[in-house]
């Protein structure tokens, strides 16, 4: 969500599968996009329902899932699938998954993504 925020201009934030229910479905409309991440074995069935629940009330809904997620098509506005690696290591190509659609965000609206405005170094080197 930051990576989104920092190089697109985007408001995003980030929810944990279970905070769905918390307040987060109200703010789910017609076409407001979700990012849905049903990566990991032990919580699929609940990222699936959670995606089911914002396709339900209109959300544009990007889905990334291992390779071989046994899922319903119709789920997915956009469908995209990683490696299926062990639980411990998707982070990684999520990252990149993530990092990449957040680029084609900035170029799509034609932003530099190489000069984000107003961003400046945290931490600095002496």
């Amino acid at each position: 969500a930051l990576k989104l925020k920092e190089i697109s201009y985007i408001h995003a934030e980030a929810y944990a599968a279970g905070e769905l229910k918390h307040g987060t479905i109200a703010l789910i409309s017609q076409d407001v996009p979700v990012i849905a991440i049903a990566t990991q074995d032990r919580i699929y069935s609940k990222a699936i329902s959670n995606v089911r629940e914002v396709k339900a009330r209109g959300a544009f809904v990007v889905l990334l899932t291992k390779e071989g997620a046994s899922l319903d098509e119709s789920l997915a506005n956009l469908h995209i699938t990683i490696p299926a690696v062990r639980d411990i290591f998707t982070v990684f190509p999520i990252a990149v998954a993530l990092q990449l659609i957040a680029y084609y965000a900035s170029v799509g609206k034609n932003l530099d993504v190489d000069q984000p405005r107003n961003l400046a170094k945290s931490v600095t080197v002496e």
